[in-house]
């Protein structure tokens, strides 16, 4: 028998708020006005736990390192402590000045126990409010990143256990997989070759054209796909499609039908993400889960999204949303409404990395993440997991801070960035 895969998702998650949130209707507007203090209270609650430090640890240097196309962050207190972080090189070769003129000149004196209301004074430093967005998130999260990893080494805990207890000391995986451009039938060759290395037990794959305004790329390859994947890999395995924004709302919902008719787990940025009224029109339509927010960069956004049910599960990216701490908030929230996280990531370097500590510490993280490999230009060394996917499941490094070494040879070759 087929499940209703939106009221599964919803009692699969750990509903912190209880049944206020979860069966109230958004359209009393006293209930609503309720619904939305309760938001703000769990986003004025902190996430990095100061409590595991009992000493300052001030901030001596903050670097960006150069070496070719790849981006080190790296942080020094004046106790001699290090931390380091690998950045989003395919946007930080965009916006790094930004990290060197706006945001470095403001951490050396400060303490990195005090991090949270750092980034809420950074965000009016030089006015980079203005810049919100994905150029100032980027610098900011691999800011982020680094000084963890240095709090996790003083600390020795795991990132994840710097932002909340550990759920997930392993995290199953989804083989992601993008073949626009192809036929229907050179798409499913190539997602059934990743699927087969990683050993997956669920499947993400891309439809529609991206931001294409209802174009298909090429023609008809999304109607005959949906059916084709679903008949490849039998009922037991969960499959997820992303439009990347392709539709609006009322194609959306002829997409999102065929879906379900070949019983889909969950459909991931129907229309173009800042659609957030056509978002809400797509979920109230389907029964099939609605997933977003990728690309979202607004914190007030995602709190309209969660508190208008716009979505079924929520997703920030580590990079593009600006950390671990603020998408902590957003799996809290979407928490409370009985929203899982199943967050996005991005990053030609680590990035699944960052996502799996973060998901190691999310209560309510969906049932598989997503899963693209490691950069293997990077050279490191992890003593706790062997990084790779093995039958469908990657283990969370348990060492302090990031839980791995990067070549000191490796560092060595990057040099500090300036902008002048």
């Amino acid at each position: 028998m087929t499940q209703n895969r939106r009221n599964f998702f919803k009692t699969a998650s750990i509903a912190s708020a209880g049944a206020l949130t979860l069966n109230s209707c958004s359209a009393d507007p006293v209930t609503q006005l309720a619904e939305y203090a309760l938001l703000d209270e769990i986003l004025a609650k902190p996430v990095l736990k100061k409590e595991l430090f009992s000493d300052p640890v001030i901030i001596e240097t903050l670097e960006l390192l150069r070496f070719e196309d790849n981006f080190i962050c790296r942080v020094r207190s004046t106790d001699g402590a290090e931390g380091f972080s690998i950045g989003n090189s395919a946007q930080l070769q965009s916006v790094w000045p930004i990290f060197n003129v706006r945001l470095q000149p403001f951490f050396p004196g400060k303490d990195a126990r005090d991090l949270e209301n750092i980034f809420n004074e950074l965000y009016v430093y030089k006015s980079n409010y203005k810049l919100q967005n994905l150029a100032l998130w980027v610098p900011w999260a691999t800011i982020e990143f680094a000084i963890l990893d240095m709090l996790g080494r003083i600390a020795n805990r795991s990132i994840g256990e710097l932002i909340g207890e550990i759920h997930n000391p392993k995290v199953a995986v989804y083989q992601a997989n993008n073949y626009r451009g192809d036929s229907a039938e050179e798409s499913l060759e190539g997602i059934k070759e990743h699927v087969a290395k990683s050993q997956a037990k669920a499947v993400k794959f891309k439809v529609g054209g991206r931001m294409s305004k209802n174009a298909d790329y090429p023609s008809g390859r999304t109607e005959k796909l949906i059916p084709m994947v679903r008949e490849a890999f039998g009922d037991e395995m969960t499959i997820y499609a992303d439009s990347n924004g392709s539709y609006d709302a009322r194609e959306a919902i002829r997409i999102g039908r065929i879906m379900e008719e070949y019983n889909y787990d969950f459909y991931e940025e129907p229309v173009p993400f800042d659609w957030y009224e056509e978002t809400k029109q797509v979920t109230d339509a389907l029964s099939i889960p609605v997933a977003g927010g990728e690309q979202e960069p607004s914190m007030r956004n995602f709190r309209w999204l969660i508190g208008n049910r716009a979505l079924d599960i929520v997703q920030p990216d580590m990079f593009y949303f600006g950390g671990m701490i603020r998408s902590m908030k957003v799996a809290r929230m979407g928490d409370a409404f009985g929203m899982p996280c199943v967050p996005h990531i991005s990053g030609s370097g680590i990035g699944y990395l960052y996502m799996m500590h973060f998901v190691s510490a999310v209560p309510n993280a969906g049932p598989y993440h997503e899963f693209k490999g490691f950069n293997k230009r990077i050279p490191v060394e992890c003593k706790t997991s062997k990084l790779v996917s093995e039958n469908g499941v990657v283990e969370v490094p348990k060492g302090p801070g990031l839980g791995l070494e990067i070549d000191p040879d490796f560092i060595a070759k990057h040099k500090k960035s300036t902008v002048w």
